[in-house]
């Protein structure tokens, strides 16, 4: 028997649908008898809208749907006005030619309204697409938990070409306009690209000279391997202003979080953003965000966050002072952990297999010997046959915090683990940075020193005068601080994901750092022990293995 496999299929009941009711539940549901269904093509209102009423019916949602909405839904499909007049007048909507979407939207607001219940703007989403955002504004973007980022990567794309006839960075406005700080601005970000294109070339030259050709990969794949690894050596030349693609794909209460934060942010970039967010968001989900522009709730929520984000600014630094904490190397250090967190996770993973309350488990658990604590660690974890088989929600059990300084392009990277507690400090050149090796070793190294000079000098001129834009200058190769904590569970899929081959040697140097913390310092060694595809291995062409593999999967696509 398979894993998920049972004797006999459960015996559940089949509503029934005349040959009419099933023409008309077709085109919106994926099946018409079975208990587990998928809606397709049907608004995100209209979607919101039926949960909404599906948690205060005994009907079925196929029966819902068939009562309440498959008539306006349809007739907004053909773009005919809709007669219900005894469904209009429930719903509150004017009688006319309103569409069965608008009388949705108006029902979903009625349930909102009457129930105050947050969780149904979890109940619809929308795909968006955020092009041009600088790396600081992604960072904005990319903060809520519950949503679905996919990001340009700095990596894999050459950042050497001009669309619109200029290099891929944000011009502020504010900057811009200023007579003497708006040419310098373009000066030295024009600079910074010409240098990175210039130098991508020159180290893909040098590397294809001094990194050998491995037996068993193809010309191309070499070359590919090559090449990322000189664009990993050369993005730390890139300006945060680099502008990037984003997608994402969130719910409209993820989206109401967002355009608050976006409003309430200090940086101008990111508060045009959330206007033309708000705007497009409204053409396919209006009515999970009318909260977001009322006086009385957005507004005043937006003025909260900033409010409370300028005066914990001012007492910080009135209560603790202001430091200048001068250049610093990159380091990992393990500042917070509960000593006793091996024992907490084995006392969760015993817990749903014992007849006794939490605190008898976990007295048991402390009393048992090497040998018991070993079998029952490795019973939970099992034979992980790769990084993808994960141990359960008992490792989340046992938490840490790092305070971290790497450079910003290794920050990026890690920020976007979501279930992760992440703080940052403000960007700036004054942590310094580090000359990529393959870079010193191609004879570019003066080159890129230059460039990141010309980067932090950009950066003083800036911060008198636009210190929320001043970031958009430093580079990515310069050094940031930051806290994460995070839990055991989350911390085997970040240490194994980040340590893999193919990463980037700043973010990997990071990740291996925290699995030796953890079995060093935390003295963990079981829980360090269960993250077995860390990789802690020096590698060459990281990217190689992976372009093997990429060629081996189109070699057998039909």
């Amino acid at each position: 028997m398979t894993p998920g496999a049972t004797a006999g299929r459960p015996t559940w009941w089949v509503e029934e649908f005349d040959d009419g009711e099933r023409a008309r539940l077709a085109p919106w549901f994926t099946n018409l008898d079975g208990p587990v269904f998928a809606l397709r093509g049907l608004p995100e209102t209209v979607k919101g809208a039926l949960f909404a009423r599906y948690s205060r019916t005994g009907k079925s949602l196929r029966r819902l749907f068939l009562d309440e909405f498959a008539d306006d839904v349809a007739e907004a499909r053909l773009g005919v006005p809709n007669g219900k007049e005894n469904l209009e007048a429930r719903l509150g909507v004017p009688r006319g030619p309103a569409t069965g979407e608008r009388r949705a939207a108006a029902l979903y607001q009625r349930v909102f309204d009457e129930y105050g219940d947050d969780s149904v703007a979890q109940l619809g989403g929308a795909h968006v697409a955020c092009e041009q955002a600088s790396n600081l504004l992604t960072k904005v973007l990319e903060w809520g938990r519950l949503a679905a980022y996919l990001e340009q990567s700095t990596r894999y794309v050459a950042y050497d070409d001009r669309p619109g006839g200029r290099w891929r960075y944000h011009l502020d406005p504010e900057v811009a306009a200023d007579a003497e700080l708006g040419p310098e601005y373009r000066r030295v970000l024009d600079g910074l690209f010409e240098a990175y294109a210039g130098l991508v070339p020159a180290l893909v030259a040098h590397l294809g000279r001094v990194v050998p050709h491995e037996a068993g990969s193809s010309e191309a794949a070499w070359r590919r391997a090559v090449r990322a690894r000189a664009l990993d050596a050369l993005r730390g030349l890139l300006p945060a202003a680099t502008t990037s693609n984003l997608g994402i794909y969130a719910t409209g209460q993820a989206y109401e979080a967002l355009l608050l934060r976006l409003a309430a942010h200090p940086l101008p970039e990111a508060r045009t953003y959330g206007e033309l967010l708000l705007a497009e968001l409204r053409k396919v989900i209006p009515a999970f965000l009318v909260r977001v522009d009322r006086d009385d709730r957005g507004v005043a929520w937006s003025r909260y966050l900033a409010r409370t984000a300028e005066e914990t600014a001012r007492v910080a630094e009135e209560v603790l002072g202001s430091t200048d904490p001068g250049e610093e190397g990159p380091s990992v250090r393990l500042t917070e952990f509960d000593p006793a967190g091996e024992d907490k996770v084995l006392a969760a993973v015993a817990y749903p297999h014992a007849r006794a309350g939490e605190a008898e488990v976990a007295a048991r658990v402390a009393r048992l010997g090497a040998g018991d604590r070993a079998r029952l660690l490795a019973a939970y974890v099992g034979e992980r046959e790769n990084r993808r088989h994960k141990p359960g929600r008992a490792f989340e059990r046992a938490v840490y915090t790092f305070d971290v300084v790497a450079d910003y392009g290794a920050f990026r990277d890690l920020q976007r683990h979501r279930l992760c507690t992440i703080v940052w400090q403000p960007l700036t050149p004054s942590l310094g940075y580090e000359v990529p090796p393959d870079v010193e070793a191609a004879g570019q190294g003066d080159r890129f020193r230059a460039a990141m000079a010309a980067s932090a000098g950009l950066y003083q001129a800036l911060a008198p005068r636009f210190p929320a834009q001043a970031a958009y200058a430093v580079s990515l190769a310069h050094r940031v601080r930051f806290a994460i904590t995070l839990n055991a569970r989350e911390l085997l899929h970040l240490a194994e994901l980040r340590s893999a081959p193919q990463g980037h040697p700043a973010y990997r140097a990071v990740a291996q750092a925290m699995h030796r913390l953890v079995a060093e310092e935390a003295g963990h060694h079981a829980l360090a022990g269960a993250m077995r595809f860390v990789v802690h291995d020096e590698v060459g062409l990281g990217r190689l293995a992976a372009e093997r593999r990429l060629e081996a999967r189109r070699a057998l696509a039909p």
